[in-house]
């Protein structure tokens, strides 16, 4: 266990957490987690782009003009790739993208993660973020208490915390999401990490 440092919504001072070592506190495995950022994009992309190939454009039934004696190049359709309005060679079809990896390097990758923002102080834990009220003017006060503000901010909440979420969505390079949401590209993708004791302690015993 290591100590670490918690705020308050003021930002001040409100004591120290013991994070496990096991997750907080590993040496980043890189290649993993470019890995695991690379699984997850290709399995975003949706895969739905299209060409038709010369035997699905309209048109092209027959030889345009005879093959010999009219000093023109020889073609036999229209539908051929170098006419206007014709085929496409080799372009994109449909298809799958995702792809597959095993779920202990998932693990290893947040945990990699969570460490280099602990090792680069880009980890801000606070003791509690409640709202009694959706409140985005209240939201940017903690951020810029927290010494956040101008960051890129992933601020990581729990899953029926709606009022947090209506406080945080609208706020410019703020990312909120909720603590099952968590992955890989989330966690990397900024520059703080907010979140509360509590979801620090939820992550530790699922990926421990």
């Amino acid at each position: 266990m290591s100590k670490y440092d918690i705020k308050n919504v003021e930002g001040q001072a409100a004591g120290q957490a013991d994070l496990s070592d096991d997750v907080f506190g590993i040496e980043p495995n890189i290649p993993v987690i470019h890995q695991v950022v690379v699984c997850q994009d290709a399995c975003l992309r949706q895969g739905t782009h299209s060409t038709k190939n010369r035997h699905e454009v309209s048109g092209g039934g027959r030889k345009p003009w005879r093959q010999k004696g009219t000093g023109r190049a020889r073609q036999g359709s229209i539908r051929a790739a170098q006419w206007t309005g014709g085929g496409v060679v080799f372009g994109p079809t449909p298809r799958d993208h995702s792809k597959r990896i095993n779920k202990k390097m998932v693990k290893l990758a947040m945990r990699s993660v969570l460490s280099g923002k602990v090792a680069d102080s880009e980890l801000v834990l606070v003791d509690a973020l409640s709202f009694e009220k959706p409140s985005t003017k209240q939201a940017k006060a903690v951020l810029d208490a927290l010494g956040v503000s101008g960051k890129r901010v992933t601020v990581v909440i729990p899953d029926d915390d709606v009022n947090s979420y209506l406080s945080f969505r609208n706020l410019e390079k703020v990312n909120c999401i909720a603590v099952s949401e968590a992955n890989t590209r989330n966690l990397i993708d900024n520059g703080a990490l907010v979140m509360t004791t509590d979801i620090a302690k939820q992550l530790e015993e699922v990926l421990a």
